[in-house]
């Protein structure tokens, strides 16, 4: 056996497990071309609060608390509560102008997480009136018939549950078209796929629900960046598993600048990696003790940033190594032409994914700007230099995303092209 034999062996034996992931999450993804998971009709209605945890967000959250008003459900059974913290703003104002409940946190808020952590323990022993609550972001806007389908979901006997985030501005930018796009592959492959395969879902930050019940239970006692991850974690250690309602949908404002969208996925990031940093060790041994795969899954998801470095300082690796063989031998040796293909087609995969995801979840093509579907590649790669930063340099304080988008769900669904 050659040298070269022995150093290709190794390299083929050290990529293995980065093979193993990638595969393991396209035959996931698979089923989501399958339709999504309905739930039966309600008996009855329960009594929900929507919660919205605001920091100088004057700007947007009224047009959000009208289209929850605005809403297919009950009035006597909904209530919209604003958790006005750190603003410099009319925040709290707007909030009572649109007849919204207002809550001032008692503790210094440094996240969405404590703002949410503070109204829900202040709320289940004050004012314990309430079945469910569903959390969103001050930018969001409420399809009429978002809380109808949650009722269902909670009547099916879930605790927690994560709706559709679907886009307000996905022809902003490429940033924000690229962001839509992640956002419906979230939707279809990530937690679509894994309601059929009967596993759990993934907060996804916004437009969920969480029972009364579960929080007496659990509470809701984060400390990460990422508070939605972190939950659903504590969540599925409990084996609740976490419902996707395709039909609550949510419209979610999206960066139009690089910049701002980089600060938050490295937010992101450094959250997910604190996540599996604290808990890593108490799922590993749920599934050593109850052999569930839901337990694998949730781990396999966690590694994501850690994979994503390795996986690309891997390729940077053999494909240096294959160069100076070949350039040691004389001729360019087959693994460098395969490398070489390799990242020619990822490129034309990543395109025809973002292209096939558009379709999938029924928009339009010219939902997006055309330069989107050729950056979209861009935007999924600068993720991995985004986890190499969060490495050295991890997010220390939760900053909030400045939201600009004023616009009705009545004037946006106007102006829908898809």
């Amino acid at each position: 056996m050659s040298y070269f034999d022995i150093i290709f062996n190794l390299l083929l034996i050290l990529g293995l497990p980065i093979f193993i992931y990638y595969f393991y999450f396209t035959m996931v993804s698979i089923l989501g071309f399958r339709k999504y998971e309905e739930y039966p009709e309600a008996k009855k209605n329960n009594r929900i609060a929507a919660v919205i945890a605001a920091r100088n967000e004057e700007k947007v959250i009224g047009y959000l608390i009208d289209s929850i008003k605005k809403s297919n459900y009950p009035n006597d059974l909904l209530d919209v509560w604003v958790i006005p913290n750190n603003c410099t703003d009319q925040t709290e104002q707007v909030a009572i102008n649109h007849n919204a409940l207002v809550y001032n946190p008692r503790i210094q808020v440094k996240s969405k997480g404590d703002a949410l952590k503070d109204f829900f323990n202040f709320i289940l022993k004050n004012n314990d009136i309430y079945d469910a609550f569903c959390v969103f972001d001050a930018d969001n806007l409420v399809d009429k018939n978002f809380f109808l389908e949650m009722n269902k979901v909670i009547e099916d006997g879930y605790l927690v549950a994560q709706g559709y985030r679907e886009s307000k501005n996905p022809r902003d930018s490429w940033i924000s078209g690229s962001q839509s796009i992640f956002y419906w592959v979230q939707n279809r492959f990530l937690n679509g796929s894994r309601r059929a395969f009967h596993m759990s879902a993934i907060l996804n930050g916004t437009g969920f629900m969480v029972t009364s019940k579960l929080l007496k239970e659990i509470g809701f006692n984060t400390f990460t960046m990422t508070e939605d991850i972190e939950f659903s974690t504590q969540c599925i250690l409990r084996n609740h598993r976490i419902a996707f309602v395709a039909k609550s949908i949510v419209y979610d404002e999206h960066p139009v600048d690089f910049d701002v969208s980089w600060n938050q996925r490295k937010r992101w990031s450094t959250g997910i990696i604190q996540v599996l940093y604290n808990y890593s060790g108490e799922i590993f041994k749920k599934l050593i003790k109850t052999k569930q795969w839901i337990y694998f899954d949730l781990l396999v998801y966690l590694i994501t940033p850690y994979v994503q470095v390795i996986s690309f300082a891997y390729t940077i690796a053999s494909i240096l190594v294959y160069i100076l063989i070949s350039i040691g031998s004389g001729y360019i040796i087959t693994p460098v032409t395969l490398a070489i293909w390799f990242n020619i087609i990822s490129i034309i995969t990543t395109f025809l994914s973002a292209f096939i995801s558009v379709k999938v979840e029924h928009h339009k093509v010219k939902c997006c700007l055309t330069k989107t579907y050729f950056a979209f590649w861009w935007f999924i790669t600068s993720w991995t230099f985004i986890n190499i930063e969060v490495f050295f340099n991890p997010i220390t304080n939760w900053e909030p995303i400045k939201h600009e988008k004023s616009v009705s769900l009545n004037d946006l669904e106007l102006q829908k092209e898809y």
